[in-house]
């Protein structure tokens, strides 16, 4: 059974396109979003370096910046965007530069804290043509 799960997820992420994640050497919740996404099978890539510069050519707006920025699938993902949100961009490939989670919502992927109820919170669409609400969350649970 072990062997089916393992090539189960091996073979989910042959079809996910890689995720470059590049992090502020000094964060931690970057660690536990990045296992997120590779528990949800996503190869994930981590560079550690300043990460300003980064989001500058990536085109992500100063107020929706954070310690960590991943590019994917000609995508740019800011935050903490859960991994779900992150595959339904890819299969539906909507106009724009990417996703973020404005703010640090507890219970977000890699903001979950033991004894906290997770907050709602939205996963935004942005781009040259402004910003939408893309999926509403719970925590880790799409509402």
């Amino acid at each position: 059974m072990a062997a089916g799960l393992a090539f189960g997820r091996d073979a989910m992420a042959e079809s996910l396109p890689r995720v470059a994640v590049t992090k502020d050497p000094s964060c931690g919740c970057c660690v536990k979003w990045v296992a997120h996404l590779r528990e949800a099978g996503f190869i994930v890539t981590v560079t550690e370096r300043p990460v300003n510069p980064v989001k500058a050519r990536l085109g992500v707006p100063r107020d929706l910046a954070s310690c960590h920025t991943a590019q994917v699938g000609g995508y740019v993902v800011e935050r903490h965007v859960p991994a779900g949100a992150i595959k339904r961009l890819l299969v539906e490939s909507p106009q724009g530069t990417g996703l973020a989670v404005p703010g640090m919502p507890t219970g977000s992927p890699g903001m979950e804290v033991d004894g906290m109820e997770p907050d709602t919170y939205e996963v935004v669409l942005f781009g040259p043509r402004g910003r939408s609400a893309f999926a509403r969350y719970c925590g880790g649970k799409v509402i």
